[in-house]
């Protein structure tokens, strides 16, 4: 059984790179690639990082229902596209979705089976820091910084917390979580005979007894 699994975190805590390590070490999961209407930044590609859309494309998708979500974020839309979820769960893949923490929660509210997982930086400091190094004036990280504490104590909220002190090992982190989900009880059960292709060990899982009796 397919899994969603939400990463968020605010701006500046380096979700997007967490992410993308992660891509490249884990089978079977596919980032759900965000819309949005701000500009490209450097290094960023057309459908890799974003689906880049205008003001009045990005609308017109609101209006046909073309989002599972969509918000307002420092002046710029983003929202996540239905039809990648959808495909992904249809085809057996795990998603992937990195978003903005008020977006965390209504895709939550939509999917409750969904796995939250909330990056933390290691400070306020640090986080400013990034901020800056990604090119933001000292006004927008002051902003952003500002949002951050708002967003921060949403961690407790979250199904797993992870502190990116250092990425490499954030990222191990996150895809430990990823593995343990997979092996769920519910989740292995259900998707048992895709697992296991011996019939005496399926019927057994499935219909034996334990002799461990519960107390």
């Amino acid at each position: 059984m397919a899994k969603l699994f939400i990463l968020s975190a605010p701006s500046g805590t380096g979700k997007s790179t967490i992410a993308g390590k992660l891509l490249q070490q884990i089978e079977g999961i596919r980032k759900v690639i965000t819309a949005t209407t701000r500009k490209p930044r450097p290094g960023e590609r057309e459908g890799v990082d974003y689906l880049f859309m205008s003001r009045e494309e990005f609308e017109k998708g609101i209006e046909k229902g073309l989002f599972l979500e969509h918000a307002n974020v420092y002046g710029n839309y983003y929202g996540t596209p239905k039809d990648q979820i959808e495909r992904n769960l249809r085809e057996g893949y795990d998603s992937l979705l990195v978003i903005d923490v008020q977006g965390a929660f209504k895709v939550k509210k939509l999917y409750p089976d969904a796995v939250s997982i909330f990056l933390l930086p290691p400070s306020l400091e640090e986080l400013k820091r990034r901020m800056v190094g990604r090119g933001y004036r000292d006004s927008n990280a002051q902003e952003r910084l500002s949002t951050a504490r708002g967003e921060i104590p949403c961690a407790r909220k979250f199904d797993y917390v992870i502190i990116n002190d250092f990425v490499d090992k954030a990222v191990e982190q996150l895809k430990s979580i990823i593995l343990a989900s997979r092996c769920e009880r519910e989740n292995t059960l259900k998707n048992l005979r895709n697992l296991l292709h011996n019939e005496e060990l399926i019927e057994l899982v499935e219909g034996g007894e334990c002799y461990v009796k519960e107390t």
